[in-house]
């Protein structure tokens, strides 16, 4: 992770609250022999007793599970909105390097493996969850022909990690002047999608960056 102070978020109410915003995240792992693994899949995130858990499953039996039951030490990737920063929209000396603003929040833990209850809980949680609460839906759990349901619990695993050490990088121009940290704002939110983003929170956290 590129750590470094100035671009560090203190406040885990917030932090949480990015992690449930962008739950399609990246889970990491590797078997004995070192080689990585990786899936991108959603994930649910939920705080109980004050401590943090990540569920989520991944296909049964693939490279992925198999390394992680070797080795069931992971890394789970949160990121959200991303874009390049030019050099020229800094104040003074404008031969310097442009960057890449966003944000990453990084979780590990150790996997624990659900049995099938556990992952049909999983199954009505999510498709609950994703579906706002809408139990009219025809897509979750509870209105799905058992006959698909049996096929699909054969071909997932349920998981949940409790998080034990959690990170994370705002790289958002903190470490710009005044006038730079405006002028990137000012640029970024001329621009169509994940710029504007960018540029909006930017805009948000400025007391943050310069108190008064």
């Amino acid at each position: 992770m590129y750590s470094y102070p100035h671009y560090k978020e203190e406040d885990r109410q917030l932090i949480l609250s990015f992690m449930q915003r962008n739950p399609f995240v990246t889970v990491i792992g590797a078997d004995k022999n070192g080689r990585v693994e990786a899936t991108q899949i959603p994930v649910l995130v939920e705080e109980r007793e004050d401590k943090l858990y990540i569920s989520g499953h991944i296909a049964r039996k693939m490279d992925h599970q198999l390394a992680l039951e070797q080795n069931p030490q992971a890394l789970i990737l949160f990121t959200g909105a991303h874009t390049y920063v030019s050099g020229t929209y800094y104040t003074g000396n404008l031969q310097q390097a442009s960057t890449w603003n966003y944000i990453s929040v990084h979780a590990r833990g150790e996997m624990k493996w659900m049995n099938e209850e556990g992952l049909i809980q999983l199954l009505k949680k999510l498709t609950l969850h994703f579906e706002n609460y809408n139990t009219a839906s025809t897509t979750i759990y509870d209105n799905l022909p058992e006959e698909y349901l049996g096929k699909l619990r054969k071909a997932i695993v349920g998981f949940e990690m409790e998080v034990t050490e959690l990170d994370n990088v705002y790289k958002l121009s903190q470490n710009r002047d005044q006038v730079s940290y405006d002028n990137i704002v000012t640029e970024l939110k001329k621009q169509d999608g994940q710029a504007g983003e960018i540029g909006s929170l930017m805009e948000e956290r400025r007391s943050k960056v310069f108190p008064s």
